[in-house]
């Protein structure tokens, strides 16, 4: 949901027409700050078992609620008046938790059952080392996620918490800041093909087509940033022929081969 105000102010696209959060904890939901406040966007399941208090990282009854409770979710993606001009669906969930780690095959495969001819692309978030350390359940529940997952969506990617941890950050920051990480690498993905002014328009556009044919099962995004200076001496500029850039992409790419 934040990077879909970041397309709009920037690039004045949508790239996430519709977003959903689905949980057993309803304080959880409560504290979401980019999702509309409503019962269609933020969709609470299992009300009647849990009384809206999670299921305690038991993920078998996450799936169980999720199977229940699964239409809530799907009358909600079916109330969006711009659904239909979606590419995929991207579900996202936490591995380690219990309505996560079982609800998102469940709610996956019901979507694929209705939607064949649109790709389900999954986010999933490893646990911290804390919390493989401390709680067994917490790798039982990753291990039968990934399981999972892996045979019911078209390609899946996977976020570790444990890689974004500071040290001389607090808590809350930390997890604003691991928040941000995650989402970052996928905001030009997202944002592929949906270019709305013709001077942005390159020789050569990767549009939502060619983003969806390259993803399939366990997948990996790389983003690469450079600064540019605001001004420049006509000595410090390099003039380099279109053959140097087509070598240097070359040595790129059998680099990124030889490291995967």
């Amino acid at each position: 949901a934040r990077l879909n105000l970041k397309a709009r102010a920037e690039r004045k696209a949508v790239i996430a027409p519709h977003v959903l959060a689905v949980n057993t904890d309803q304080a959880d939901l409560t504290g979401l700050k980019f999702i509309r406040n409503d019962y269609m966007h933020r969709i609470l399941i299992g009300l009647r078992q849990t009384l809206g208090h999670g299921v305690g990282k038991i993920n078998e009854l996450g799936a169980k609620l999720a199977k229940e409770d699964g239409d809530k979710v799907m009358d909600a993606i079916r109330a969006e008046p711009r659904f239909y001009e979606t590419h995929a669906f991207m579900i996202i969930a936490g591995a380690a938790g219990g309505t996560g780690s079982g609800g998102i095959p469940v709610i996956a495969k019901m979507i694929k059952e209705r939607y064949l001819n649109k790709p389900i692309l999954a986010l999933v978030v490893l646990p911290f080392e804390h919390e493989q350390t401390t709680e067994a359940r917490s790798v039982y529940n990753t291990a039968t996620c990934l399981k999972s997952i892996y045979d019911v969506v078209d390609a899946v990617f996977l976020a570790d918490n444990q890689r974004y941890v500071r040290k001389d950050m607090s808590l809350m920051n930390n997890m604003d800041k691991i928040n941000r990480q995650i989402a970052e690498p996928f905001y030009d993905l997202l944002c592929a093909g949906e270019v709305t002014k013709g001077k942005f328009v390159g020789s050569r556009t990767v549009d939502a087509g060619d983003v969806l044919a390259s993803l399939e099962g366990w997948t990996t995004v790389g983003i690469g940033r450079t600064v540019l200076p605001g001004m420049r001496f006509p000595w410090e500029i390099n003039k380099k022929k279109f053959r140097d850039k087509a070598l240097e992409s070359f040595r790129g790419t059998r680099a990124m081969d030889a490291t995967v």
